[in-house]
Order: C-alpha cells, then sequence, then structure tokens
C-alpha cells in the first residue's frame, strides 16, 4: 500500500523538484513542438549564444530585478579570455561589483565560494572566477530560465524572429 510522498527520502523528493523545473517548460503550449529551429532557446546554454535571445533574457531579469546574475556571468566569460596582465584588473572589479558583500550588484554564492574567491584575489589566473561562475549559472538554469520561458518577454523574442 502507498504510504504517500512522507515515505521517500528526502534526496529524492529534492531531485523531483529539480526535475520538475527543468522539465515544466515543455508542459506549457507555446513551447511544444519547437525544435532547433532558433525560436525557442532549449536550454540556457544556447541562450547566451544568441544575442537577440541574450538580450529579452536580460530584459526578463530586469524586470524581476536579478539582472546582477547574467551580468556576473557575462563578466567572468570575458575576465576568462582577456590577457593575463589584465586580470588582476578585471578580478579585482569583478570582485567589487559583484562578490563583495557590500556589492552593488551582489550575486548570491555561499560563503565557501566567497571566502574562496577572496583569498585569489590578489593572484588570479584564466579559471578564478570558474566556481563561481557555474553556480551562478546553475541558478538561472534552474531558477530564472525556466521562469523566462514561460513569460511574456520569451514570446515577445519568439515572435521577433
Amino acid at each position: 500500500m502507498c504510504k504517500g510522498l512522507s515515505s521517500l527520502p528526502s534526496s529524492c523528493l529534492e531531485r523531483a523538484k529539480d526535475l520538475r523545473v527543468k522539465l515544466s517548460h515543455l508542459t506549457e503550449p507555446h513551447h511544444k513542438q519547437k525544435g532547433h529551429d532558433g525560436k525557442v532557446p532549449l536550454d540556457l546554454e544556447t541562450l547566451l549564444k544568441n544575442r537577440s535571445a541574450l538580450q529579452a533574457f536580460r530584459g526578463f531579469l530586469r524586470s524581476e530585478f536579478s539582472e546582477e546574475n547574467l551580468e556576473f556571468w557575462l563578466a567572468c566569460q570575458e575576465y576568462r579570455i582577456s590577457p593575463s596582465n589584465m586580470q588582476k584588473i578585471k578580478s579585482s572589479s569583478i570582485y567589487n561589483q559583484f562578490i563583495n558583500p557590500d556589492a552593488p550588484q551582489e550575486v548570491n554564492l555561499d560563503a565557501e565560494t566567497r571566502d574562496a574567491l577572496l583569498g585569489v584575489t590578489d593572484s588570479p589566473c584564466a579559471d578564478t572566477f570558474d566556481e563561481a561562475q557555474q553556480r551562478i549559472y546553475n541558478l538561472m538554469a534552474k531558477d530564472s530560465f525556466p521562469r523566462f520561458l514561460r513569460s511574456n518577454h520569451c514570446m515577445d523574442a519568439i515572435k521577433a524572429f
């Protein structure tokens, strides 16, 4: 006899929630029957590579007052390809803009990641922000991106293609 969800381990419930969030956009009527035709960004990675979709996503994040996550991710991308002689200046700028607890566009990072970044800002390298960038990417992929897919911003972007 079924004992209900309370009998399942919490790890199973968390995994089920993650899957529901990742797949929720597939149940929306305007997303069905869309393939790789360039009209619907199928995942966050695809969206970030498309200028028009990226602008629509930025507008959506701005409307939710969470644009800092995307701006941080983009700053990390730019940092990664910057010349090594500019990395110290750029890493300091990223830290002051996004990581510092008093930063104007502080991103939501756990204390361990934030502390690790503080320890390497004096001697940055190309992968200094990789872990933090991946955490923010995962946050956007799990949280902001599914909401974007259900938003008018996404629908407007699709109509513009």
